[in-house]
């Protein structure tokens, strides 16, 4: 049943002539015409009963000529005095059509001709009557004469409105879902950012870590095997270390709930002794320095706070060169927490810290900037007036309170 009534709504044209060939074929059986072509109340068939039937065919193809059609057609039957028959019902019906589907002008003009119709076909057609010349009969008459017209009218004028209200709301379920598509490719391009610079930083790191060793292995593998042992150890913890991150990310991706995936905790700011011991072990001397009252952060912040001194770190031993030293600077204050690296090397070039470098080099750098936008924070890199390199970074800070 629904599927026809869809395949109705889709059709108007054919529906509307069927109620044309059922008006015809009712005007016939109530006698409105005779074998000699004209009705017994006086009304020529071709006149009244087949232009009725035409106007009914095309209401909703053209309201507003159908409405002008069948005013003409009932001041026809006024001005000639012909009485009305069962085939003016669609009259009623052209009145709702201009209601429902008209301009705003034939709704308008199809409710003051509702409202004159009943007076003028009593005025027409109730002479004979003496009732009717009471003022209280008039009166009455006349508003239940116009009373159908009026109740066509106003049930046209509320289809009118039904169809614009569900129109407005397939128009918002239109909106809402492009903007939930919009939604869904913001957070996918930002799941894919988030998952480029968790992958960077964690091969960026380990990687460079790893070669530092491999090459101190290879050049005192001869003259002094203990060392050569040492790095390889610490190639080994770095690349465990390195595939334990990789695997909690592909954990995360592969599962439907985020904690599912988590092999290991994020690092965190608690996690930085053991980072700079690593960096330390590759052969760059750090100093470490920590101001304030440290105090539970936000997952974000804290996430946010060791990835920035990880791939700052791996700059230093990318571009500071052979004798340089880093500092690390962490001060907790009363709304943020400060994140100061800075290393006496050679530091890079400009293009590497001003647009994320032409070489393709440079990403670290960019991935932090996101990073700490993110968390609404702020980043400043760049050299340092006396050499080598710094990069700031002022998170904002949340006291999150223990469970």
């Amino acid at each position: 049943m629904q599927h026809l009534y869809s395949w109705l709504r889709r059709h108007p044209a054919l529906v509307d002539s069927a109620w044309a060939l059922l008006l015809l074929g009712s005007s016939v059986l109530f006698g409105e015409s005779d074998d000699g072509g004209s009705s017994y109340l006086g009304r020529p068939w071709a006149l009244i009963v087949l232009p009725l039937a035409l106007l009914m065919a095309v209401r909703r193809r053209y309201p507003d000529a159908a409405l002008l059609g069948g005013v003409a057609i009932g001041l026809t039957q006024v001005a000639a005095a012909w009485v009305p028959g069962f085939s003016d019902i669609a009259l009623l019906v052209l009145a709702y059509t201009a209601a429902a589907f008209g301009s705003r002008w034939a709704s308008r003009t199809a409710l003051a001709v509702g409202l004159v119709a009943g007076p003028l076909a009593l005025w027409r057609f109730g002479q004979s009557d003496p009732n009717v010349h009471q003022p209280g009969q008039t009166l009455l008459v006349s508003m239940l004469l116009s009373a159908p017209f009026v109740l066509c009218w106003a049930l046209g004028r509320l289809t009118r409105i039904r169809r614009a209200y569900y129109g407005e709301l397939e128009d918002r379920a239109a909106r809402l879902e492009r903007e939930r598509d919009a939604r869904a490719k913001v957070a996918v391009a930002a799941e894919r950012a988030r998952i480029a610079r968790e992958l960077h930083d964690v091969v960026a790191h380990n990687v460079s870590v790893m070669v530092v060793q491999a090459d101190g292995a290879a050049y005192v593998l001869d003259a002094s095997p203990e060392q050569a042992k040492e790095a390889l150890a610490t190639i080994a913890s770095t690349g465990r270390q390195a595939l334990d991150e990789m695997r909690r990310l592909l954990g995360v991706l592969r599962s439907a709930d985020p904690g599912e995936g988590e092999y290991v905790p994020q690092p965190g700011v608690e996690q930085l002794p053991d980072l700079l011991e690593q960096v330390r072990g590759a052969g760059l001397p750090v100093d470490f320095t920590l101001e304030g009252s440290p105090r539970p952060l936000p997952r974000g912040v804290e996430l946010t706070a060791y990835r920035i001194v990880q791939e700052a770190l791996t700059n230093v031993r990318k571009h500071g060169g052979p004798d340089a030293r880093a500092d690390v600077h962490i001060r907790f204050g009363d709304g943020t927490v400060d994140v100061l690296v800075q290393d006496d090397g050679r530091g890079s070039a400009a293009e590497l810290y001003e647009r994320g470098g032409a070489d393709g080099q440079g990403h670290g750098l960019i991935g932090m900037r996101e990073r700490v936008g993110m968390v609404g924070g702020r980043l400043d890199a760049g050299p340092r007036p006396g050499g080598g390199f710094r990069i700031r970074a002022v998170l904002p800070l949340k006291t999150v309170t223990a469970a």
